[in-house]
């Protein structure tokens, strides 16, 4: 990948942090930047105050990584965790008291004062910030020749880097979070995320990335959905572990890498088949929590409106992601010679699918829809969950054919930036908050692996492509991925809502920026595209 001309545009909301691709990461006392509008960066880990000033409006040059920078006045690179070392004209405001700053001939050093280093001011600071430069360089460009997209994957790559902490405490293994600041943890969906989008950069930290949560399987089988080094979950997420490290070997063989992850995945999924299968039907059904704003952390989806008045639901995604697990565990014990493993999987995985076309498939609607077991029929909502049977095969031929007509029906899904999170058709509960109405890049990203393994691959290839530009669009004009972007392209990201509110005071209640697996898929996507068009000149 070229160095000239990337990563130069700066906007609110960019992380920056030491990333374990550098050395050794601190989860408690590490330093987290975040940038302003303005040439300014706040400090938001390890404590949230102070600022860091070297111009009076937006650069008008800059080059901005995950670790380092350079603007019209001044450039800096995190040489730690705990430092950034800086040269010149530099303004120091409402510094904490645990925060120590240094300075000597046009340098200044800030740092973490518990592990402060005064000797990293004799830092060959061209030669480093050279080297950080030469990352970008051994990394693909995957033949791309547009400008934007070039400029889009490097800020991809800078972003991925910076998400990546080092074995730290109880981690055995590198490993990823979804964003340095304010979620700092690692998630169970987001890192098989991260690791489809790092294979294509580094397949032997993919690997790590999905080891690491494995690491965490509690001794009945349970694989939370957020670990970090001072607690973790007792829900889980979204099972994807399977299909991750299928993806994973199909591209290069690691049978040890095999035989060592099948038995956990195995008891994981056997735990979700005997602990969220309430009615023993046979369906799973998401634990439902009792906050408005977050009826269903773990189904990932956390306030959508199919949890609004739910209890209990057999839920088309769950079912979709365990029948997909089911076949992935089919095609793991036969690549260790388990024939006999392979085929109980198999017949899971059909059953399954028979279950969700016979209890979840609405037919006069056209689109898989939850099962409430209180009320003993379906909700009736339409959402973008409703499309996941695609992914483990479940559809008939004639069943996928509506399922694509939706998408292309401009009054249920088929809006001007596909696919939203609910259909236009369930109108009274949309709000531009997160998942009752706008797009999130790894449902876009599932559509699309279903529609192609479903023999549509030009739809398939159309919903990439979209996608893409979409990301593509706002990191050019915001120099950041968001958490989720506007289906009906009425209001640019950051002024959606999230759980209830767009408040700048609160990171919680605003869409994310810097967001892992928007990035790390936009990352896929560019890939599997110019894999497309190979094979089409071909």
């Amino acid at each position: 990948m070229r160095t000239t001309d990337i990563l130069n545009i700066w906007g609110k909301g960019q992380l920056l942090a030491f990333s374990g691709l550098e050395g050794k990461t601190d989860f408690s006392e590490g330093l987290v930047l975040r940038t302003e509008d303005t040439a300014a960066l706040q400090i938001k880990l390890p404590v949230e105050q102070g600022r860091i000033v070297f111009g009076s409006g937006k650069p008008e040059s800059c080059f901005l990584s995950s670790d380092a920078f350079r603007t019209d006045g001044a450039e800096g690179i995190l040489v730690d965790s705990y430092h950034l070392l800086m040269e010149g004209d530099v303004t120091i405001e409402d510094l904490p008291e645990s925060i120590g700053v240094l300075r000597k001939e046009g340098r200044t050093l800030l740092g973490v004062k518990a592990h402060f280093r005064p000797e990293w001011m004799g830092l060959d600071f061209p030669a480093e910030f050279e080297r950080r430069l030469r990352f970008f360089a051994g990394l693909p460009d995957f033949g791309l020749s547009e400008e934007g997209s070039l400029k889009t994957l490097a800020k991809a790559c800078s972003q991925l880097k910076g998400q990546i902490y080092s074995p730290y405490g109880t981690f055995p293994y590198r490993w990823t979070t979804p964003d340095r600041w304010p979620h700092r943890a690692m998630w169970l969906w987001d890192s098989v995320f991260h690791a489809i989008g790092l294979r294509h950069l580094d397949w032997k930290l993919a690997k790590e990335i999905l080891a690491a949560v494995l690491e965490f399987q509690q001794d009945e089988g349970l694989i939370p959905h957020m670990m970090s080094p001072r607690k973790i979950s007792t829900i889980t997420q979204p099972p994807i572990l399977a299909f991750g490290i299928r993806l994973l070997t199909e591209e290069r063989m690691d049978e040890a890498f095999l035989r060592r992850s099948y038995p956990r995945l195995k008891r994981y999924v056997e735990w979700i088949m005997a602990h969220r299968d309430s009615d023993g039907a046979g369906l799973v059904e998401w634990e439902i929590e009792g906050n408005p704003l977050c009826r269903s952390g773990e189904s990932g989806m956390d306030n959508s409106p199919r949890f609004d008045s739910a209890v209990q639901l057999d839920a088309v995604d769950f079912n979709a992601y365990l029948s997909l697990e089911c076949e992935s565990l089919s095609k793991i014990a036969q690549q260790l010679g388990m024939e006999e493993d392979a085929e109980k999987w198999t017949a899971r995985r059909n059953h399954l699918n028979a279950l969700m076309n016979e209890r979840l498939w609405n037919a006069e609607e056209g689109i898989y829809m939850d099962f409430d077991l209180h009320s003993g029929k379906q909700t009736g909502i339409a959402a973008s969950s409703g499309f996941l049977p695609l992914i483990c095969g479940a559809p008939s031929r004639e069943q996928a054919e509506r399922l694509l007509g939706h998408l292309n029906n401009p009054e249920t899904f088929g809006t001007p930036f596909r696919v939203p999170s609910i259909s236009r058709k369930c109108n009274s509960f949309y709000q531009k908050d997160m998942w009752r109405g706008p797009v999130w890049i790894n449902i876009n990203w599932l559509i699309a692996f279903g529609l192609d393994r479903s023999s549509w691959k030009d739809e398939a290839r159309k919903l990439l492509e979209e996608t893409v530009r979409e990301e593509e669009k706002y990191y050019l004009k915001y120099g950041t991925f968001f958490e989720f972007y506007d289906d009906r392209r009425e209001c640019d990201p950051p002024e959606l809502m999230r759980k209830g509110t767009c408040s700048s005071s609160s990171p919680y209640h605003q869409a994310l920026y810097d967001y892992g697996w928007s990035a790390a898929l936009y990352i896929d996507m560019i890939h599997q595209l110019q894999q497309k068009r190979e094979r089409t000149i071909v």
